[in-house]
């Protein structure tokens, strides 16, 4: 729902040239309500749709002869499930020797690989729902993080074969999965365990690895996260802050000795900053270069000047006719963000072009709609 449709966004995004193959009815995103009402608009722009029929022979002859002039195929099924329907690895290679065959999985190879996966199977499994709640209630962060990062490095991982290729003239299989991608993305945390000994607690539990890093409270009842992460911040800080008893403190020379004096420390810290709005602390921190943040949520970003003015989001358009706006890439080329070439596809939205591209006649395309092989969108 979002592995697999996050590399073909990438690539899209890109510029390559991303055919989503989905059953007659759609993909099963396009119907999704409340928290899966974002899948599909956000991650299906820049790409067409092919609506086919694998249950009939002359739609896996379409798909087919479609692979014959692919560069690389994504896949997101159960292992195994493909090659039933004549789409496994080894018989694409055998058609198309220079296809980059992508699956994208739970689980990588091992005991857990038939097994089925989830963004929060794996959060809760793989220890980053432990580093995200309570110590004693694990939660799953609130984004599909690893969805989305298991889709990224699919995708990274086919751009290398694609690269290799130019060499060898041959593909190669590419699998990215769930699993992996939780381990490490929690991968820091297994290293301060081992390295240290000490076990390090839910990041709800406030033991950050620098003495201010923190959210205080201001002069209007609001609120801004303030982080002061090297020595040379904390004398900039304490020097714009009138703190010099502080900067003078032998007890908070280093970053270390102030993680330790935190429990006294940030009371302290708070009683200062409170004497700010949030716009004025805002704009102080700013001028003397110290990391802030407002706490907001994430429709708020719709208004965020940065965003606004840097062409961070694309006005784009349902299927249906709805218009939203969506994140691009966080890259920009020369510059320049990615731009949107197509809105997310109508069911079956392309299905023309793309046969009369592999060679078949318009009664042929026309048949095999009327036979609902296929669907033109």
């Amino acid at each position: 729902m979002v592995m697999g449709p996050s590399c073909g966004l990438a690539l899209a995004d890109l510029g390559a040239d991303v055919i989503k193959v989905e059953p007659l009815e759609g993909d099963n995103t396009r119907k999704l309500l409340a928290a899966g009402a974002g899948f599909f608009p956000v991650f299906n722009r820049n790409k067409k749709s092919l609506a086919v029929d694998l249950k009939r022979t002359e739609g896996r002859d379409i798909v087919h002869r479609l692979i014959d002039t692919a560069d690389a195929l994504t896949e997101n099924f159960r292992p195994g499930a493909l090659d039933k329907l004549g789409f496994g690895h080894e018989a694409l290679a055998r058609r198309n020797p220079r296809l980059v065959y992508c699956s994208l999985k739970g689980f990588l190879d091992g005991p857990y690989q038939h097994r089925a996966a989830l963004d929060e199977v794996v959060q809760m499994m793989g220890g980053l729902a432990y580093m995200t709640g309570l110590p004693d209630r694990p939660l799953r962060a609130g984004s599909s993080v690893v969805d989305i990062m298991g889709g990224t490095f699919a995708a990274l991982g086919i751009v290398a074969a694609l690269r290799e290729r130019e060499t060898t003239g041959r593909g190669r299989l590419v699998t990215s999965a769930l699993f992996e991608s939780t381990a490490y993305l929690v991968a820091q945390h297994i290293a301060q365990f081992e390295l240290t000994g000490e076990a390090p607690p839910p990041m709800s539990v406030k033991r950050p690895a620098w003495g201010i890093y923190d959210i205080f409270e201001t002069a209007d009842a609001d609120r801004l996260f303030v982080g002061v992460v090297t020595d040379t911040q904390w004398v900039i800080f304490c020097r714009d802050f009138g703190l010099a008893d502080l900067a003078d403190d032998a007890r908070l020379r280093a970053n270390g000795d102030r993680v330790r004096e935190r429990a006294w420390l940030l009371p302290r810290l708070a009683e200062v900053l409170k004497k700010y709005t949030k716009e004025e602390l805002a704009a102080k921190l700013e001028a003397i270069g110290l990391p802030f943040a407002p706490i907001s949520k994430p429709w708020d970003l719709l208004d965020d000047p940065h965003l606004k003015a840097s062409g961070g989001f694309l006005e784009t358009r349902t299927p249906g006719g709805k218009s939203f706006h969506a994140p691009t890439l966080p890259l920009a080329l020369d510059g320049k963000r990615l731009p949107k070439r197509s809105d997310p596809p109508a069911i079956g939205e392309g299905s023309r072009e793309l046969l009369s591209g592999i060679g078949y006649s318009t009664g042929e395309i026309d048949a095999l709609a009327k036979e609902r092989v296929i669907v033109l969108g």
